[in-house]
């Protein structure tokens, strides 16, 4: 029997930029769109996983609202993605309207069955000056590592070197040789009970855990620019690593 192919939604990976020119007495502004997922949904379609993208500016008001909702996916994958995008509808923010907690929705689906990946990046666990902060937040108890308070950034521009703890974990079995490095990741501390796949130095690079019924798992860098370099998004194993990490929390590896 043919396997039943899994759907996923992705939310995060874009950014808009507003920049200011100043030349002598002028000045004028421009404006840049920018998506950073585009080797991760590949490399998921490419391994016969479909894929919905919900951009950064799209997600207060377009991201699932309710389980049922949810539940048309088998997983969901949040990639620098900020707490308040999840927390805050607009109908809440500007009219000041009770919305449901996505974040609780979150932590409900995935005890109910469903699956979750957070991946790092600079609005990802507690982000840059602790702004995602979703170590206060219902996602928590189901992230598989510990979050820091603050700034959680590690910055390793020589690049960072990754060993796997658990390479017969079905998330990383076959993956063959050393691992690409990474110029930085969130800091992720070990949580009782879950597994810790990959480690650098003494802090949590990938770890996988159940909550309920579910599974979820935490990665602790980009899945493509700036953390992620070329040499990690053009590694032959790129694909099959994110599918089968997708299938695992699926339940389905």
């Amino acid at each position: 029997m043919a396997e039943r192919k899994l759907k996923v939604l992705l939310a995060g990976e874009s950014w808009i930029i507003h920049s200011i020119h100043m030349k002598g007495f002028d000045e004028f502004t421009t404006t840049e769109y920018g998506e950073g997922g585009q080797w991760l949904i590949e490399g998921l379609k490419a391994n016969g996983i479909e894929v919905d993208f919900l951009p950064n500016h799209l997600a207060p008001r377009e991201f699932p609202m309710s389980l049922e909702a949810m539940g048309e996916y088998d997983a969901i994958l949040l990639s620098d993605i900020g707490s308040n995008s999840l927390f805050l509808h607009p109908e809440t923010f500007s009219a000041s309207k009770q919305t449901p907690n996505r974040l609780d929705l979150l932590r409900q689906y995935v005890e109910g069955g469903g699956g979750l990946i957070m991946i790092g990046g600079y609005m990802s666990f507690s982000g840059i000056n602790g702004v995602a902060r979703y170590q206060r937040t219902a996602v928590a108890e189901v992230i598989p590592a510990l979050m820091v308070e603050g700034d959680d950034r590690v910055e390793v521009p020589e690049g960072a070197s990754i060993e796997i703890a658990a390479p017969d974990h079905p998330v990383v079995a076959s993956l063959e040789g050393p691992w690409p490095h990474f110029l930085g990741y969130n800091q992720l501390k070990e949580r009782p009970d879950t597994t810790v796949i990959a480690r650098c130095g003494d802090d949590v690079f990938i770890a996988a855990g159940s909550y309920g019924k579910g599974r979820s798992l935490a990665f602790a860098s980009d899945c493509g620019p700036h953390w992620g370099p070329p040499e990690f998004v053009n590694w032959e194993y790129y694909g099959r690593f994110w599918s089968q990490a997708v299938r695992w929390v699926a339940g389905v590896l």
